[in-house]
């Protein structure tokens, strides 16, 4: 199966012309995953998704794949064990795009956290969350943890605990789980908006999709009809008619990310503000990244932006922590704001409400996976294609594989797990060196691409050799982006492919007209296309360092 945006004609028929069984509305990580698992039960799915891959919700978190300390503070125990222990799964299947990251939470006098709230917190964590003896949380002293991190307030500072949280690059966890269910079989397609629900007999067997590139309509059949659209859950539901009982409750969270010449941040950590939300600041790739607000949504929902109240709290947030670096909103590099679905429950705040998942049904047949978090992406996944198991083998006597995708490495994750990473990591670094690549460079490749690194490499080696304005990397990057990622646009490959309009903006300035031109050549874009594509690129550029007010 190929993951080419040159083959999206060919990918319409086949999803037209194969008797699907199952067709997934929405392209962020509970699609992604639901694909993958009905994939290798044997089932035929398809998935569209009106943006890109990733676009909304599952590009734009907080970047961790974390077991939710703080639902120990709602005494969410049954979820915390469960995100918990996923958070291991997620790092041994693609170890590549999540890392572990000690984590250090500081307490002072007068803190929500003291020293034996922390200790017995933490211990509790461990144990529910199956931590393994290397990463179970240690107690510092005071003198510790200012060592550790010599930026941290030091007035009432008692100590700190410190425990492993696992960084990780959302958009491209996302990706590599699409890409395995498309090698295992999945049908999948970016930019292809459901604007209707088909019905018969009143109930729902397909959807219409209008092509967002080309504006050309599609009318796709399935057995089985799943509305996995995160934030647009509810829109989907309207169109059903079904939008009753509990709904969401959009929340929006910003990050801030700084370079680390002005935030020299060492070490990754979790504090409480004076108003008793919890704030994470992480280092990464040379730079620091702060956040998050919590604040309820109600604009457009494709669009988030930091407005300036917003970027303020953030700063407030990092005087509180780290009094003596003296940031200022003119030390902003990047930043990006992004929403969470969850499902609204009355009379509570934002901050207080359950990250649980639920999948609703309904009458027309439609189904619903609604809430969650990143990290449970997996067994959210495997709800849901239970619940169609269980119908196709009730109504067609229908045999199913099982469903393992414990143990199975997503795209770029064959690399024998955490421990084999390592060794993997070594050896491909060395091969990148051999083609002319700076040690530095190859290490950022075989870790954004795994095991997938010889392909990049590859285009590498033919770029090489050939006149262009790109860089080698760059046109090595772009075109393993768009042959086997499915990057359609500027924004796909600067944003989710890479990352860069986050953790890198400068380089984005740099290449990205040389990038454009490169993307007009291949797809042939007219000059008024290019035009479209640039202003989108533009405003995200300018959007990611001006608020809105």
């Amino acid at each position: 199966m190929t993951f080419s945006s040159k083959q999206r004609a060919q990918t319409y028929q086949e999803m037209k012309q194969n008797e699907l069984d199952m067709l997934v509305i929405g392209g962020g990580i509970t699609g992604a995953g639901i694909a993958l698992d009905a994939a290798l039960r044997g089932l035929k799915v398809a998935v569209v998704e009106m943006q890109d891959f990733a676009a909304g919700t599952s590009s734009r978190s907080t970047k961790l794949v974390h077991g939710g300390l703080r639902y120990l503070k709602q005494f969410e125990v049954k979820m915390v064990a469960e995100v918990g222990k996923e958070r291991e799964i997620v790092y041994e299947n693609g170890p590549h795009v999540t890392t572990p990251e000690w984590m250090m939470l500081p307490f002072y006098q007068k803190g929500t956290f003291g020293p034996f709230t922390t200790n017995v917190g933490l211990r509790v964590y461990d144990f529910l969350a199956g931590v393994k003896k290397s990463e179970r949380r240690k107690m510092f002293n005071r003198q510790e943890a200012v060592r550790r991190e010599p930026l941290l307030k030091d007035d009432g500072l008692k100590g700190a605990g410190y425990y492993v949280e696992y960084r990780t690059d959302d958009a491209r966890l996302t990706m590599e789980v699409m890409k395995k269910a498309v090698e295992k079989g999945a049908l999948s397609l970016n930019y292809a908006k459901v604007s209707n629900l088909l019905y018969d007999n009143g109930r729902v067997t397909g959807v219409e999709v209008i092509d967002q590139l080309t504006d050309e309509v599609h009318e796709i059949k399935a057995k089985y009809i799943v509305n996995a659209a995160g934030p647009w859950v509810d829109t989907i539901r309207e169109k059903d008619h079904s939008k009753k009982g509990k709904t969401l409750q959009l929340t929006k969270g910003i990050h801030l990310v700084f370079d680390q010449s002005t935030f020299p941040l060492k070490q990754a950590i979790y504090f409480d503000t004076p108003d008793g939300r919890m704030v994470f600041a992480v280092p990464r790739e040379g730079k620091a990244y702060v956040g998050t607000t919590d604040t309820v949504y109600q604009g457009d929902i494709a669009h988030p932006t930091m407005t300036e109240a917003d970027r303020d709290y953030v700063i407030e947030a990092i005087h509180f922590m780290f009094p003596n670096l003296g940031i200022t909103a003119d030390d902003v590099e990047s930043s990006w704001a992004g929403l969470r679905p969850l499902i609204h429950e009355e009379g509570k705040d934002p901050s207080e409400i359950s990250r649980k998942d639920e999948i609703f049904e309904s009458d027309s047949g439609l189904i619903s996976i609604a809430g969650g978090k990143l990290t449970g992406y997996r067994k959210m996944a495997e709800d849901v294609v239970n619940v169609i198991r269980d119908k196709m083998v009730k109504a067609e006597q229908k045999v199913f594989y099982p469903s393992d995708t414990k143990h199975l490495p997503i795209s770029g994750g064959d690399v024998g797990g955490s421990k084999g990473f390592k060794e993997y990591k070594k050896e491909q670094i060395a091969k990148g060196v051999e083609l002319g690549l700076t040690e530095e460079v190859a290490a950022l490749l075989v870790q954004r691409y795994g095991s997938n690194v010889p392909f990049v490499y590859e285009y590498y080696k033919e770029t090489k050799e050939q006149e262009s304005t790109l860089s080698p990397v760059t046109s090595a990057m772009l075109q393993y982006g768009i042959e086997h990622e499915a990057t359609c646009k500027p924004v796909d490959f600067f944003i989710r492919r890479t990352g860069a309009l986050f953790f890198d903006i400068n380089w984005v300035k740099q290449e990205k007209e040389a990038v454009i031109n490169e993307m007009q050549q291949i797809f042939g874009w007219t000059d008024q296309v290019k035009e479209a594509y640039t202003k989108e690129l533009d405003q995200l550029l300018y959007e990611a360092v001006h608020p809105t007010k």
